[in-house]
């Protein structure tokens, strides 16, 4: 997620800080690049040249530059300025407070994914103990009723799909009436795109606003789209007065205009961002841990946050238990690999602790991807009970018995045990306390 920016972020500022006490002229080589990197990540010209010049103004005062670690007081302006162009603090989502369900109207441009989006956002409200009904208004797109439907049905939502058209407007009036028998307390109102928010558009967007009074507006704009999404954003906001913002697609992103530029150029509030395929993929926006991520600092909060929903308290504190004692092996590894899956890619989870780029490197795992899993899961479901339990005992020739049980090469089985154990001692240093602020305190160990 943002790669490319991110690494060149951490270039520069590595650079900084290598020769001890720094200059104001090594504060302006850095800033260049910084101002070059961002540029090229497609954020907005006037966002980045108002940020690297509060940078500048900030980290030029000599309590930085004769401190004596410069570097890192002046990544940490870089840190501060870039949550503040991120929007802050975090804005959860509004609600009603009068009793009636709380609506929620998802608008954006074709392609935006609002439709996946609204289940994910009725996914969201329903783990958050509401009752939601999905609401389908898009009568333009081919089966994109049916979509609805479907998605509703994959997390046990219902849905409010009409079969005849009929404007936007009337179909949110007979969904709040439908909202209120059936007892929802929440519902999300998919809306139909457009390739440009012309006048006709805007008017229907305004008069189902006007109808189902929405507590949030939420504007759905697609991150690979790079600064121009915070224009399309303001044209929504313009129309339907908007209340935040939805980044999709950030995981896809390498650039991170999108997510730079949109809160500085409309105002609104990122409320959430999306981060894989899975309905689950819906992550509340911090702009202080997105802004850790992006300078290579982790999110380990979330990650523990991640793990705690998926995998459960206890059973999080019993891996670190056991990585502490070093009895983590490739029963518990190939155990766990299947709940880790399940919160997300790993090259996301990766992204969440401190040195992810080092962690990559030492782990030589080139692609971090499903076909990594499947790989691994496969090797390991080749072995012996005895041989996930105690690798150390897997020499040539069971090394070649595994490969061809799962028609794999003795190289590749060599590889996997090799990464293992590299990730193992990284996970019994992480785990002990001596990295990332120690999975063990993070967990009341």
């Amino acid at each position: 997620m943002l790669d490319a920016l991110s690494e060149r972020l951490q270039g520069a500022f590595a650079r900084l800080g290598r020769g001890g006490r720094i200059t104001e002229a090594d504060l302006d080589a850095a800033l260049r690049e910084v101002r070059v990197a961002l540029l090229e990540a497609d954020v907005e010209f006037r966002v980045v040249r108002e940020f690297v010049a509060r940078v500048r103004d900030r980290a030029a005062g000599a309590e930085v530059l004769q401190s004596i670690t410069p570097g890192q007081q002046v990544i940490g302006v870089v840190h501060e300025e870039l949550v503040a162009i991120l929007g802050g603090g975090q804005e959860p989502l509004l609600r009603s407070e009068d009793g009636r369900p709380t609506v929620v109207l998802v608008c954006g441009v074709q392609g935006s994914g609002k439709t996946t989006l609204c289940a994910r956002l009725a996914l969201h409200l329903q783990r958050d103990g509401l009752r939601p009904l999905l609401v389908a208004t898009d009568f333009q797109r081919a089966a994109a009723s049916e979509q609805l439907r479907v998605l509703g049905g994959q997390i046990g939502v219902p849905v409010h799909a009409e079969d005849r058209e009929a404007p936007a407007s009337a179909v949110g009036k007979r969904a709040l009436a439908e909202a209120r028998r059936i007892g929802a307390d929440a519902v999300v109102v998919d809306t139909r795109g457009a390739v440009a928010l012309d006048d006709g558009f805007a008017g229907e967007l305004a008069k189902l606003a006007d109808e189902i009074d929405p507590d949030e507006v939420l504007i759905a704009v697609d991150a690979m789209t790079g600064q121009e999404a915070a224009a399309i954003a303001r044209e929504f906001d313009e129309a339907v007065e908007g209340t935040g913002v939805v980044v999709t697609k950030v995981d896809s992103d390498t650039r991170g205009g999108a997510v730079l530029s949109v809160r500085e150029v409309t105002g609104l509030p990122i409320k959430f961002i999306t981060t894989g395929e899975r309905l689950e993929a819906l992550e509340a926006f911090h702009p202080d841990r997105f802004a850790s991520r992006i300078l290579g600092m982790g999110d380990v909060v979330s990650l523990v946050e991640k793990a705690k929903e998926t995998i459960g308290e206890r059973d999080a504190q019993e891996i670190a238990k056991r990585m502490q004692r070093g009895e983590f092996d490739l029963e518990d590894f190939l155990g766990q690999m299947r709940q880790v899956r399940e919160m997300g890619p790993l090259s996301g989870l990766l992204d969440m602790l401190p040195g992810a780029g080092a962690m990559r490197q030492q782990l030589q795992i080139p692609d971090l991807d499903e076909r990594f899993w499947r790989r691994s899961e496969a090797i390991i479901l080749s072995m012996t009970p005895a041989e996930r339990r105690r690798p150390e005992i897997i020499d040539g020739s069971r090394r070649r018995r595994i490969a061809a049980g799962c028609g794999m090469q003795p190289a590749d089985v060599n590889r996997l045990l090799n990464q293992f154990r590299d990730a193992r001692k990284l996970m019994q240093t992480v785990a002990g306390g001596k990295g990332a602020g120690g999975l063990g305190r993070l967990f009341g160990l």
